[in-house]
Order: C-alpha cells, then structure tokens, then sequence
C-alpha cells in the first residue's frame, strides 16, 4: 500500500465523525472498496450500504480497499435508505443529473463547509452516492435537504463512486484542517437555525404523518400520481430546513386539523352585567 504510514494515527478531527458515506443499491465490491479506500485517505469512517447488489461482505470489496475497512470497522447495512440516514440533521444527494426537483444545489466545498457548522452544533450529515449504472432515484434524492453536484465538463460529467467520494472527502479534510478558502463556502445552501436541524428520523417521521393523513382524506389521488405528489410535498418541506421544534409545530398542526372542531366556548357574561 505504497504512501500509507502505519505509524500515524487515523488523521482527523477531534470530537468531528465526519459526514457518513452512504452508498444506495452499490452494484460491485469493488466500487465499495474503492470508496472505502477514498473515505479512509481523508480519515472518513462512517460507512453505510443500502441494498448492496453483491451481498456483504464482499471478498471482492475488501481486496480492492488495500486495507481500508480495518480502519472502517463496522460496515452498517439497511434495506431502506430511509433507515440509513435517520440520525442524520443534513443529507446530501449527490447527482449530476438534471431532474424536476427544486433543491439547492452545492459545491463539494459549500457542503463541507455547512458540514462543520451543524457537526459545531451538535448534528451529523450523510452524503447520498448512488448506484454505478443510473445514480440516486427520485425518491432518494428527495430526501436530502440539497443536491451536491461536482463542476466538472459538461460534456463529460460522469465520475466513478470513488472518485466522487475523493473530492468530498477532500473537501471536508481542507475545511477541518483550516485549509479552507474563502471563495466558496456556503454558497446556495441554507444558513444554520439556531438550535440546528431537526433529525432526519423527526422529519420523516412527520412525512409519514402528514402523507397518512392525506391518503385518509383522498388527497394523493388518483394512485399513479401519488409517487410523485409525494416526493413534492417532501421537497417543499426539506427545503424549509426544518428544526425540530418547527417538526414538532408542523405535527401539531396535522394533528389539530384533523380532529373534530371543538364546540366554542360561551363566553361569561360582562362582570356587572346581570344578563
């Protein structure tokens, strides 16, 4: 493994995990190892697979990680990207792809400098890297709060799933080690709520209200459009960058519209007055 010390440490930020890499239906074991490989080289060791097409573990992604997932460790695994990033405050969907979504759209280094204001609060951010062959899906990208596109050729945007983590995980190393530059950082993303971001887990979990609300009053109808009604409203709302008392007020609200209107008060009569 020709540049790597094994006498130094695991380079990084104290106290700073680093975004999770999350890597949705990954279609070779190679591709995970190399990314794994990418991840490490910028201390990066939160690794998450939905729906690996080859299995894991994988023979064919440890040898192409030349090491790597020893410094990983566990490798978590889910069946529903949902589920992977649910304790996540900020999700990135990266996408080279123009699609019918209205999301902010950011730089590798406009991500990673937000990356350090919400790890500064207290949250944690995961980027979405999708599939070889066609990328994140729709409904995947609908749940990031912004889409993370590379500049690179037009002409020839496609990157390998290495090669895309490299320039995120370089990003976030140039900004934890002060590295960063002033040219770039935070352009088009929203600014940080006091108080942070509300935790994905809390966002979808209102979705998941909200949308059962709506199919019991036959608003996501008829069924074939439901999917993309439902990737709409999704989107409207992440945009908000939602904090978790805005989450718990939007519940509320469901909750209250819901309900049988309660029958108004009478009101006293005046005091003096002996009606």
């Amino acid at each position: 493994m020709a540049g790597t010390d094994r006498t130094k440490h695991q380079d990084r930020v104290p106290g700073a995990p680093g975004p999770a890499v999350i890597l949705v239906a990954p279609q070779l074991g190679e591709n995970v190892g190399t990314a794994a490989r990418a991840m490490v080289n910028f201390g990066l060791t939160d690794l998450r697979l939905v729906r690996p097409r080859d299995g894991w573990p994988n023979a064919y992604a440890l040898t192409a990680a030349s090491g790597a997932l020893e410094h990983i460790g566990r490798v978590r695994l889910y069946d529903r990207t949902e589920d992977a990033i649910a304790d996540l405050t900020r999700v990135y969907a990266t996408t080279a792809r123009r699609r019918d979504i209205v999301k902010p759209t950011v730089t590798p280094r406009a991500a990673m400098a937000e990356t350090q204001a919400v790890e500064a609060a207290g949250g944690r951010v995961g980027i979405l890297f999708g599939g070889e062959r066609s990328g994140l899906n729709n409904d995947d990208v609908t749940l990031a709060q912004a889409v993370l596109t590379v500049p690179v050729n037009q002409a020839f945007a496609s990157l390998n799933l290495a090669q895309a983590v490299v320039l995120v995980g370089y990003e976030y190393f140039q900004h934890t080690h002060n590295a960063q530059t002033d040219d770039d950082t935070g352009r088009g993303s929203a600014p940080m709520p006091q108080g942070g971001f509300a935790p994905a887990a809390e966002v979808l979990g209102f979705f998941e209200h909200l949308e059962s609300e709506l199919d019991a009053h036959n608003f996501l109808y008829p069924p074939e459009k439901r999917p993309a009604m439902v990737r709409n409203i999704r989107n409207l709302f992440q945009r908000a960058g939602l904090t978790l008392q805005e989450v718990r007020t939007l519940r509320g609200i469901v909750s209250a519209l819901v309900r049988p209107p309660r029958k108004q008060r009478r009101g006293l009569p005046p005091e003096g007055d002996s009606g």
